[in-house]
């Protein structure tokens, strides 16, 4: 198990990095790839707790929203966004209409936080990817940051915790048994680190990457942990099987979406205060 993490993370890590690099694409295409997936995954976790959420409305509605954040018209965001939480919502009606269920109210929320989550937030990939200044930099500085926030977490608690001064202390035992208080401020740690080293190689400003990764480190988890609620709910321990030994596509990108979406806006928001060493 531990060799099959090692392989899927040092293949796909690397992937998506050089994917940011070249942009357009070689990033929209893969990422899109990933995220309909996740959406897949996402629709067998609802129909698990009885959710009516159709892939043939959820899918394409997660795929047309992260086009429209692509091309970068936010009038045509809106515009499917509205569309598609409305085509949901007669749906739902109709379901409810036809005696098919009287949760009808739960399917429409179901299908609407697919949307807003895996086409609408998870969007900020590629608005934080087409910021006109260090776009891609920024981006590879919220992948870094998640990643080795995440890979501190695991190395602290399982080989550190309880085996030298620190304790083992669980974090959240009932939405995931493993993580422990200890991980999580590692990852804290080395996630703020790994964001320094970044934005001093990229020739980022070191404050705002610092503040960046600090974010992103302590905040990802809560990404993580809200798949979490919908898969202990539905009684799954993985999304899917895409990834050997990380589980699904949804499993793998919770965190990231957060990831990039704090990112986008400490960064729109705050760069103008922060001076560029580069």
């Amino acid at each position: 198990m531990e060799t099959q993490r090692a392989v899927v993370a040092l293949t796909i890590g690397p992937v998506l990095l050089i994917a940011t690099y070249l942009g357009g694409w070689f990033y929209f295409v893969p990422l899109v790839a990933l995220l309909v997936v996740a959406g897949f995954e996402y629709a067998r976790i609802m129909h698990a707790l009885n959710h009516n959420t159709p892939r043939w409305l959820l899918l394409p509605a997660i795929g047309l929203l992260l086009a429209a954040q692509w091309w970068g018209e936010p009038v045509l965001v809106g515009l499917v966004f509205f569309t598609a939480i409305f085509v949901a919502l007669v749906y739902c009606l109709r379901l409810f209409e036809r005696g098919v269920t009287y949760d009808a109210a739960l399917d429409w929320f179901a299908l609407v936080t697919g949307i807003v989550l895996l086409g609408l937030v998870a969007g900020h990939f590629f608005l934080l990817r087409r910021l006109p200044v260090n776009g891609w930099q920024w981006t590879v500085l919220a992948l870094m940051s998640i990643w080795f926030a995440d890979m501190g977490a695991y190395g602290v608690g399982k080989f550190l915790a309880g085996r030298f001064i620190l304790g083992r202390h669980p974090l959240a035992p009932r939405l995931s048994p493993k993580k422990t208080v200890e991980g999580y401020v590692g990852g804290i740690l080395i996630g703020t680190t790994a964001a320094l080293i970044t934005a001093n190689v990229l020739g980022l400003p070191l404050l705002l990457a610092g503040l960046a990764g600090l974010a992103v480190s302590v905040l990802g988890l809560f990404g993580d942990l809200s798949i979490s609620l919908l898969k202990r709910e539905a009684g799954m321990k993985d999304s899917g099987k895409l990834f050997p030994g990380h589980g699904g596509a949804l499993d793998r990108l919770d965190s990231l979406i957060w990831a990039v979406t704090i990112v986008y806006y400490l960064v729109v928001f705050l760069s103008p205060y922060f001076p560029s060493v580069g």
